[in-house]
């Protein structure tokens, strides 16, 4: 991940895309969001994020479907699966896939903060240590 994360947000709902880019970008964070897996997988082809905050629920490709695409095809590319469904199945579902966390709605912006910054350190952890 770079200095400043590019974060792409993915949720059918428009409300709760909005309400993610003013809380990130208040943190200081680059947003863009998308509708749905289809948008999000276009927008991923010709610009370069570090983390994709993604719903399950969507149309035309769901959450759990977009993370087994990028986790193949963009392996460096944190993801975060939100989910309106705080079931146990749906969590383990979701970082047997790969996710990196994952946050249950509604949820609070010091709560998806935590979030970012602990993937941030990991993936930078991460990078440093293979760097050496």
């Amino acid at each position: 991940m770079s200095k400043d994360p590019y974060i792409l947000i993915v949720d059918d709902e428009a409300q709760v895309r909005v309400i993610l880019e003013k809380l990130l970008q208040r943190k200081g964070y680059k947003t863009q969001s998308v509708a749905n897996g289809m948008e999000a997988l276009a927008y991923l082809q010709n610009n370069k994020i570090n983390l994709v905050i993604s719903d399950v629920v969507m149309p035309q490709m769901g959450g759990f479907e977009l993370l087994q695409v990028i986790k193949d095809r963009y392996p460096d590319i944190g993801v975060v699966i939100m989910t309106g469904y705080g079931d146990a199945y749906s969590v383990k579902q979701a970082l047997a896939l790969g996710a990196d966390e994952y946050i249950t709605k509604p949820f609070r912006g010091t709560e998806i903060s935590l979030i970012i910054e602990r993937i941030y350190w990991r993936f930078f952890t991460n990078l440093k240590l293979t760097a050496t």
